[in-house]
């Protein structure tokens, strides 16, 4: 029983690491799309959002059937449960830095050092759902560390964002401010969820505890 359990659960976690890969990609089309003001490329966020959501189902379906057969390990796998909706949220996340493409175009939603910045935030989201991915593939416990380290970088960025546009020197519009303050929150909560991700999931397949 212990065995088939552990099977389902790599299977589980194999597909939430799948819905991880997507959001990745997702997240480094949008990136390029709103430096470039690149509206194919934003139109490609709409449909890597739609495989992940695809996979959402079976995620699901897998753990509430683990569930039900697991009782001493139910608020553990909870965990997981909840470890695919936060994938999910990312993928909305990045449709909204998508949308923001979408409703500015031509033009570019940002601009500056603030679209470079943003830009900067795109890239480390990218490699923290990389990070995820590889994590809950490997259970590796030093990768999911590193997960934390890398957010507190993204974090930095989303300060540096947030700095530029409270600067008196600031020469944008208050509709440029509201759409770089959104988009720099979209990625900000990307990368928490990344980490969240990971710690929920190693802690279940390993036994260990990940520190916040």
């Amino acid at each position: 029983m212990r065995m088939k359990f552990h099977e389902q659960l790599d299977e589980l976690t194999d597909r939430l690491a799948s819905m991880c890969r997507l959001a990745g990609d997702a997240v480094r089309a949008a990136t390029d799309a709103l430096v470039r003001a690149d509206l194919p490329l934003a139109e490609r966020v709409f449909d890597l959002n739609e495989q992940i959501e695809e996979l959402r189902g079976p995620c699901e379906d897998l753990a509430m059937a683990l569930l039900a057969l697991q009782g001493p390990v139910a608020r553990d796998l909870r965990q997981v449960v909840t470890g695919v909706h936060l994938v999910s949220r990312m993928g909305g996340l990045v449709q909204h830095v998508a949308e923001s493409v979408r409703r500015r175009h031509p033009e570019h939603v940002a601009s500056g050092e603030a679209e470079e910045v943003l830009s900067q935030m795109g890239r480390v989201a990218a490699e923290l759902a990389g990070l995820a991915e590889r994590v809950l593939r490997t259970h590796d416990l030093e990768l999911a560390a590193e997960i934390g380290r890398r957010d507190d970088e993204l974090d930095d960025l989303h300060r540096r964002l947030l700095a530029l546009i409270e600067d008196p020197a600031w020469t944008g519009s208050i509709p440029a401010a509201v759409d770089v303050t959104l988009l720099g929150r979209f990625y900000e909560r990307f990368g928490d969820h990344t980490v969240t991700v990971g710690r929920r999931v190693i802690s279940l397949v390993s036994g260990e505890q990940m520190t916040p």
